[in-house]
């Protein structure tokens, strides 16, 4: 591929990376970028009005800037849009009650030890460190949730005490700060006595900050906090454009998740059907969870079948359908060091010298898992889902600035185009097996069941059942009648949707404008039409916002 010369606004998004490193080192882990893997972002007031006027530095130099082409064109468009949303969500106070059970500042403080190399002393070295810097972050985090305290903007009490809850697995004494530690072993060789001193006494600053946040949330924040989960429709709207990168009528989608759940709910009282005859989804479920030749017994045998698949279908793929490039043929499965439940892709180094990995973070007591339930989401996380997609954007050096490969994209372009895989799959053969399609179709009902839920309750919508508005006790009854899964993962997801708003439909809204822009792309291809190239053109722009990606495609 033809390298392209650097213009401007390239030089202004490579910046803005830099930026983003400095202000977030956590950021900068997950993308490779290591010179600041010994310290945490600054969750204070000052750190956050620091980042907000980088942003819009950043943001005055890119609109000032004319792009050369349309590599140009999208990058200005799309960094603009996050830079200018950012400022928005800045003025209606979200990062004074930004605390959520899963993607908050509580998480991510402990989650980047995830992805830090460990391979040599000099590695442990930089945790010891990173472990020393916990508490400053934890104390920035505490002084700007207390203003929110201050200023009456609070988050929920029931994210409060969930996540209040999380941290005793942090913080006891076989729990993951004493883990990490315990389990310190570089490939090159012991560790100095020096290092692992400074691993002990930084593991123990860490729990004792983290013992600090729970109290903090537990006898502070919790009496503040709001009963209300929702948060109403001018902030959801926010967060719905955060997610997606696309401006959608909200009503509009609630009521066609309603249509979408009952299509997705047809769909899969066929299935059972043919699975079991004359049987109900829940009867032919029972059916096949009774099966062993289809379950999988402890967290060795699912992270061995996890990679065995993974690894089939990219040397599949790769000689029919799709040109994988050899750095995306590697593809790590793992299992999550918490217990906390769900499952999510992280992307590859910039240089690849990390590979992109598939994290399974099974909560405790459940043992036992079902491949004709799971199938999908191996090929949702990994090839031709989130891996290639992801991976291709980061590979695609030759064309895209920094910003476009590591950091650029929305929810609703990832998790879209990874449901918009799943089905791929099944047109390609993969899910031929009625209880593999079960399984599909099982996500897939969840994921519409989402948009109805979250949309429903963080507006305030009436019940679709005509019995009053949504609540927190409707939603958690609606996800049990509409997803067969061990009920803690039920309370988990419910939990997820309540605290992180506009997140759980990108999902399926994203594969709905994934499939609006092919459909336009091939109204306007004609009989030049190839889905392939389509594929390909598509995943060439890396992650963008999904008004960015129609505007791209099809004008």
């Amino acid at each position: 591929m033809t390298e392209r010369t650097p213009t401007e606004i390239d030089r202004i998004a490579e910046g803005w990376v830099d930026r983003v490193v400095e202000l977030s080192p956590i950021a900068a882990t997950y993308i490779g970028r290591s010179e600041a893997n010994d310290r945490f972002d600054d969750f204070s007031l000052a750190g956050h009005e620091r980042a907000q006027e980088a942003a819009r530095r950043t943001l005055a130099a890119l609109d000032a800037a004319t792009p050369s082409d349309d590599v140009d064109r999208v990058t200005q468009a799309d960094l603009g849009a996050e830079l200018r949303l950012s400022a928005e969500l800045h003025e209606a106070r979200w990062h004074l009650r930004d605390l959520n059970v899963i993607a908050s500042a509580a998480q991510d403080i402990r989650q980047v030890y995830d992805l830090m190399p460990t391979d040599s002393a000099d590695d442990w070295d930089v945790i010891a460190r990173r472990l020393r810097a916990v508490p400053g972050a934890i104390a920035g985090y505490i002084e700007t949730l207390s203003e929110g305290i201050r200023q009456g903007v609070v988050p929920a009490v029931r994210q409060v005490r969930e996540v209040a809850a999380q941290i005793p697995r942090y913080t006891a004494e076989d729990g993951f700060f004493a883990s990490l530690v315990s389990g310190a072993a570089p490939a090159d060789g012991d560790l100095a006595t020096s290092v692992r001193a400074d691993l002990e006494r930084g593991a123990e600053e860490a729990r004792r900050a983290y013992d600090r946040l729970a109290e903090f949330l537990t006898d502070a924040l919790a009496p503040a906090a709001t009963e209300a989960d929702g948060v109403g429709r001018e902030l959801y709207a926010l967060h719905s454009r955060r997610f997606l990168g696309a401006v959608i009528d909200l009503d509009e989608t609630y009521e066609w998740g309603i249509e979408e759940l009952a299509r997705m709910t047809s769909e899969q009282e066929a299935i059972a059907r043919e699975i079991l005859p004359g049987a109900t989804v829940e009867e032919a479920v029972a059916h096949l969870e009774r099966d062993p030749s289809r379950k999988l017994v402890g967290t060795d045998a699912l992270r061995t079948w996890m990679q065995e698949t993974s690894d089939r279908a990219v040397a599949e793929l790769g000689r029919t359908h799709f040109d994988i490039p050899e750095p995306i043929r590697r593809l790590e499965c793992m299992i999550a060091p918490t217990q906390e439940g769900g499952i999510y892709y992280t992307g590859p180094t910039d240089d690849f010298s990390r590979p992109g990995r598939m994290w399974w973070s099974v909560p405790e007591g459940v043992t036992e898992f079902d491949t004709w339930r799971e199938l999908t989401t191996v090929y949702h996380e990994g090839v031709p889902g989130h891996h290639l997609q992801i991976g291709q954007a980061v590979y695609n050096r030759a064309q895209l600035n920094a910003w476009r490969r590591l950091l650029a994209g929305t929810s609703g372009h990832a998790e879209g185009w990874a449901l918009y895989a799943e089905r791929l799959m099944e047109q390609l053969g993969y899910l031929d097996d009625p209880a593999d399609r079960l399984g599909m179709l099982d996500g897939q009902r969840m994921r519409a069941a989402r948009v109805v839920l979250d949309i429903g309750v963080h507006l305030g919508k009436p019940r679709p059942d005509g019995d009053g508005v949504w609540d927190a006790d409707y939603a958690l009854e609606f996800m049990r009648r509409n997803v067969n899964m061990p009920d803690e993962f039920i309370r988990f997801e419910v939990n997820r949707y309540l605290g992180w708003p506009g997140q759980a439909p990108s999902y399926k809204v994203g594969q709905r404008l994934w499939e609006q822009v092919r459909d336009e792309y091939r109204a306007a291809r004609g009989a030049e039409f190839s889905m392939k190239e389509f594929h390909k053109r598509a995943l060439d722009l890396g992650g963008v916002g999904l008004d960015t990606l129609r505007t791209a495609l099809v004008g």
